[in-house]
């Protein structure tokens, strides 16, 4: 498994980014159940996280609100998963650091590298090349 985090922000592990006490954001949730987006974010919500949707296309999915963006939020996630094109996960990183947002994860196929680079410039805990669900969630239940 090729994982690559950020070091420029000190010593870093996967499990930094799993923890029940965080807020979660998806960015491109959606109603299809067969994609990453649904995936990732039901497996969140059935998991007891706390966690927002977010897709700018949608006013409800899953029977919850659907945010619009993350400045949409009631509150302010620790974590931001990507499930968009690697063009959207550019915007997003920039409003996470606008916001103070610190932690973001880019599912596979959402990441670029102006957006990791980015990250890596600003301070901002990334995780790529790994699922949040698959090398994510099911390792730290399975520790």
């Amino acid at each position: 498994m090729n994982i690559k985090i950020n070091r420029k922000c000190g010593p870093m592990k996967m499990i930094d980014f799993l923890n029940s006490k965080y807020v979660y954001a998806v960015v491109g949730v959606s109603h299809d159940n067969t994609k990453w987006g649904a995936k990732v974010y039901l497996a969140l919500k059935s998991a007891g996280f706390n966690v927002y949707p977010i897709n700018p296309k949608h006013a409800t999915v899953h029977g919850d609100k659907c945010y619009n963006g993350l400045e949409s939020l009631p509150v302010k996630p620790d974590v931001v998963i990507t499930v968009v094109p690697p063009n959207i996960t550019e915007h997003i990183v920039k409003k996470c650091k606008e916001l103070g947002i610190t932690k973001v994860w880019m599912q596979p196929g959402s990441e670029s590298d102006d957006a990791i680079t980015f990250c890596n410039d600003n301070n901002i805990e990334v995780m790529y090349n790994a699922c949040f669900v698959v090398d994510g969630l099911k390792r730290k239940f399975n520790e």
